[in-house]
């Protein structure tokens, strides 16, 4: 189980490493998810140790927005000045994302059924 969360954790220090190394616009954890990701691939699935910690890490989700919400409380004023803005912003692109899935999906879709009616699919 320690071996599972150090890989983890060196997939995390990995990816912050190559980030600031590389001066990359994209958090560091972000890129740790995608080399392990790559090495879920190459192995041909995810390990029952590392499945096992990721069961757990996601058991204890709720305790990673604690953080967020101290920081709404933080900047209290700042979303009493700029609330109509921030609250607008994020039901436009919230709308914005759901028609962009929509249609992506719908290509998907569209492409899908052409495979099937070729008989490739």
């Amino acid at each position: 189980m320690l071996a599972a969360l150090t890989a983890v954790f060196l997939c995390q220090l990995a990816g912050e490493t190559l980030v600031v190394a590389a001066g990359l616009p994209i958090p560091g954890p972000v890129f740790g998810m995608v080399i392990l990701f790559v090495f879920f691939v190459v192995n041909g699935g995810i390990p029952a140790s590392i499945a096992t910690i990721g069961d757990g890490l996601l058991g204890h989700l709720s305790i990673l927005f604690v953080p967020a919400g101290v920081g709404i409380l933080q900047h209290g004023a700042r979303l009493e000045a700029e609330g109509l803005q921030i609250g607008a912003t994020l039901i436009a692109s919230t709308v914005l994302t759901i028609g962009v899935t929509g249609l992506v999906m719908r290509l998907l879709g569209r492409s899908e059924a052409k495979d099937e009616a070729s008989g490739n699919g």
